[in-house]
């Protein structure tokens, strides 16, 4: 009986994430490059009156309801671009591009190939700079279609990234990487989950690549930022971080593991940042994985069975919070923010 009323406790809270009044409409296209194709989907307003459909739900993860090729909403709306972590993709934050789009916001999220969970390239996953490229092209196509996503407003066009996604996030809004400097700290830091992970695909093998790396990536229509537990920040200089032209907002979970410390990673990149432009949260209850899609009941058994040791994506901390009401807090953090930086 507990385990039962437990399941229904998570569904009655995981609806609010994907059930809002207001419609909102998705597509799912391809960013055309003989090189580097991107899967790219958006969720925009809509003012279609068609009965929506789960997107992106399955027996594992909870999906959010939209109608598939609606026609945009009249007028300009902001823009988001997500960025999803190593190995993930566009789905993981379903829950946060709908919440947006309900509020108004067009919302863009792509596959970045090499590191997405079935595009695991290593040739392709080396190449980090692509990464705030993929996000300069989701910019474009979007701007580009007005009449299938909806007009972008001037000025009010922000990045999200989770993990390495907040990494790609912070690269696109100005911040510059060291590739000398972060092979340093790996070396007192070496169980960082950001320097294993760097380590496996070496981005800087060549001095072309690290040439690339470290190369100024920054997108000024870009004019906000936010980060959910970002990696790789230890390789930020300090100077591209005390001069971010934007405001950041940093968002960290505060259940500290041995790969990923908040008090290494996001709490000490929001030490160097300009204080004046900078919010940092720390959520207690949160682990690295609350900011990825709410398991279903029997999902994380689901996901042991096919990859034994992956159901940790379904945890929070220990005594925590519901993912969906530690995630309905995220959103509010957000929407707070961006309306504050793009008013100002």
């Amino acid at each position: 009986m507990k385990t039962t009323l437990t399941s229904l406790l998570l569904i009655i809270l995981a609806a609010p994430v994907f059930a809002e009044t207001t419609p909102i409409g998705f597509k799912n296209v391809t960013v055309p490059d003989t090189q580097r194709p991107l899967q790219m989907v958006v969720w925009y307003p809509t003012a279609a009156a068609t009965k929506p459909e789960l997107i992106r739900d399955d027996a594992v993860f909870f999906g959010a309801l939209a109608v598939p090729d609606a026609p945009a909403q009249s007028g300009e709306h902001p823009l988001v671009v997500l960025s999803h972590g190593y190995g993930g993709n566009w789905g993981n934050q379903v829950w946060l591009a709908s919440a947006l789009a309900h509020q108004g916001y067009i919302v863009a999220a792509v596959n970045h190939p090499g590191t997405t969970s079935k595009d695991r390239s290593p040739q392709a996953a080396a190449q980090l700079w692509q990464r705030p490229k993929d996000l300069s092209r989701a910019i474009d196509a979007v701007i580009a279609q007005p009449k299938q996503f909806g007009a972008v407003a001037k000025n009010r066009i922000a990045v999200v990234g989770h993990s390495i996604g907040g990494w790609t996030a912070m690269e696109i809004a100005g911040a510059r990487f060291d590739p000398d400097l972060f092979a340093r700290d790996c070396n007192a830091h070496p169980k960082l989950g950001g320097c294993i992970g760097y380590q496996q695909i070496k981005p800087a093998e060549t001095p072309a690549a690290k040439a690339q790396l470290a190369a100024i990536l920054r997108d000024p229509r870009v004019g906000a930022v936010v980060t959910l537990d970002l990696g790789l920040s230890r390789g930020f200089t300090d100077a591209s971080l005390a001069a971010l032209p934007v405001p950041a907002l940093v968002i960290a979970g505060g259940v500290p593991t041995e790969d990923m410390d908040p008090n290494l990673e996001s709490a000490d990149m929001a030490k160097r940042l300009p204080k004046a432009s900078t919010h940092y949260i720390e959520i207690a209850d949160a682990t690295h994985f609350s900011f990825m899609s709410i398991c279903k009941p029997g999902g994380m058994a689901l996901i042991e069975e096919d990859s034994p040791g992956d159901g940790m994506i379904c945890r929070d901390g220990e005594g925590a919070r519901p993912r969906a009401v530690i995630q309905q807090q995220v959103i509010g953090l957000i929407t707070e923010f961006l309306g504050k930086s793009f008013r100002n």
